[in-house]
């Protein structure tokens, strides 16, 4: 017995365009790139948020320390741990179960009391450098940071990246020779040349230990939760710095002429601290943490333009050749893609890099 012959549109390729097969492709192609498109312009826009923060602070330290001589920057940093505390060690204490503050106390209180200590000393390396340099040369200096993460990505996060990525870091590490050498040489026209060097030294050491608590806060922030990182963050951070300030700073404290302006001073660079420190594991949980240091590149531009306008600086060739370089990589970088070697793995680290 024959099995019946099917009939002849059961034939029919699935290409054919009588049954709308490319129609269908054509469509999920569109789909596809509107959803990256999407994604891409949402992961610009989020960094941008991030560089005008960033600029925020840059700007408020440097009026702080310039106009009114107020060098705080323990005291500056402290703000911005006890409003983490307040908000988010508060909701840790809180919370019943597995992810209460205790919970989390007795199974890793010792990893969250180095990454406070490194996040402590970086916030005090870079608002100190204020003093000592032009706030464009600690932004442009401070994408240091960007080495240091993929380096430190590359090694324990396992993630591998594109040679576009490395000439990015070839990029920005010349940048910064060229940039801590102008320092010196506008400085010793001005008889401040020693200053800037340690000025610029002190962001360097700052963007490294950025850098680490960085790819610290992407694993934490992947694996345990925001408010995890946040609340033990707030806890170490307000502790070891209250520390830290009674130590060092009780004396510039008194020195400091409080008014209504320093105060307002105070209160917009903890406002801005705090909001980075809140907005940055949402973005870096949507991208990465080399993504968005990519991105806070272009707060140099924001900070060039500050610079000029509100403190008068001349810009040299060294800045006008390294900013719009600088500016391109962070609006394109965050579109490039890497990924996670998974055979080198040991367990299964949830990226989001696919």
């Amino acid at each position: 017995i024959q099995p019946p012959v099917p009939p002849l549109t059961a034939l029919t390729p699935i290409h054919s365009p009588s049954t709308g097969g490319w129609q269908q492709t054509e469509c999920l192609m569109s789909v596809f790139f509107l959803v990256s498109f999407r994604e891409l312009l949402l992961s610009v826009a989020l960094g941008q948020v991030l560089s005008l923060l960033l600029c925020g602070i840059g700007l408020t330290s440097k009026y702080l320390s310039e106009d009114f001589h107020a060098n705080t920057p323990v005291f500056q940093s402290f703000l911005n741990y006890i409003l983490l505390f307040l908000v988010y060690t508060t909701t840790l204490a809180v919370r019943q179960g597995e992810e209460n503050l205790l919970a989390i106390l007795k199974r890793r209180w010792w990893k969250y009391m180095i990454l406070g200590i490194i996040d402590i000393e970086a916030n005090y390396l870079v608002v100190k450098a204020y003093q000592y340099t032009t706030l464009t040369s600690v932004q442009l200096l401070d994408c240091f940071v960007i080495p240091v993460v993929i380096l430190l990505s590359w090694f324990f996060l396992l993630v591998r990246y594109k040679a576009v990525h490395f000439i990015g870091i070839v990029v920005c590490i010349l940048g910064m020779g060229c940039m801590a050498g102008a320092d010196v040489l506008v400085g010793r026209q001005q008889e401040a040349g020693e200053n800037k060097l340690i000025g610029d030294l002190l962001v360097l050491g700052g963007a490294t230990l950025y850098g680490i608590s960085n790819v610290c806060e992407e694993y934490i922030v992947r694996n345990m939760s925001r408010v995890e990182f946040l609340g033990m963050i707030g806890l170490f951070g307000s502790f070891f710095s209250g520390i830290q300030l009674a130590i060092m700073e009780h004396k510039e404290l008194l020195k400091v002429p409080w008014d209504w302006q320093i105060g307002l001073l105070y209160v917009g660079f903890s406002a801005c601290m705090f909001g980075l420190y809140s907005f940055m594991p949402v973005v870096i949980k949507k991208t990465s943490a080399t993504a968005v240091n990519l991105s806070l590149l272009t707060a140099d531009l924001y900070s060039l333009f500050c610079g000029l306008f509100l403190f008068n600086y001349k810009v040299n060739l060294i800045d006008y050749l390294e900013l719009p370089v600088e500016g391109r990589l962070g609006c394109t970088y965050p579109s490039t893609t890497s990924y996670q070697n998974r055979n080198l793995s040991p367990c299964h680290i949830p990226t989001g890099y696919e």
